[in-house]
């Protein structure tokens, strides 16, 4: 992967393993010299990955729609800030920059872009794996939520569309493949 879409809290949440699991991800994606695509705020675990990747050297593209830009303190530090339109550009942007994309913690502009991603790569308006970075249980009752609808008859593949880890390495690691696989038979 060249480049990975992260959605995180606009927050640090209420436990210093959200912030600490920020940190590791952003050091793993400079390990591994792969660029970063995120929301574009200075705030929250969104400012903890970008922090720790431009710290490092890396590459980070923010993308932030004009009406967040003051709300969520936009990061004028970046490599690149793309301000647009709507919440809807912004994730267009994000997608077709990007590799894949991973959801570490955060709340419901978190859970929004997730639950895009994934209804986009069902449909097929792109093919760009998912994965949920479960820190501390964190999306434990989300992905029970998605087991029960697929169990239910109203989520098809579930587990196909969505890698799910507790280990950022392994995570990377099984999106790496599902990326490879697309580059084979897309």
């Amino acid at each position: 992967m060249k480049r990975l879409a992260v959605f995180c809290g606009s927050h640090h949440g209420d436990d210093e393993v959200f912030a600490a699991a920020a940190r590791s991800f952003g050091e793993l994606l400079l390990e591994r010299r792969c660029g970063l695509v995120y929301g574009g705020g200075d705030v929250g675990l969104m400012g903890v990955i970008a922090d720790t990747v431009m710290d490092g050297g890396g590459e980070v593209i923010g993308v932030i729609p004009e009406m967040l830009k003051d709300r969520e303190v936009a990061h004028l530090g970046l490599t690149r800030l793309h301000v647009v339109g709507s919440m809807h550009e912004r994730k267009a942007l994000m997608y077709e920059m990007a590799d894949a994309v991973v959801a570490l913690p955060g709340g419901l502009g978190t859970f929004d872009e997730l639950f895009e991603a994934l209804t986009w790569n069902q449909l097929g308006l792109h093919r760009r794996p998912c994965g949920l970075l479960n820190v501390a249980g964190y999306f434990d009752p989300l992905m029970e939520m998605v087991r029960r609808a697929g169990a239910h008859g109203f989520v098809r593949r579930a587990e196909e569309l969505l890698a799910i880890d507790d280990d950022p390495r392994r995570l990377l690691e099984r999106l790496d493949e599902r990326v490879a696989s697309e580059v084979l038979t897309g």
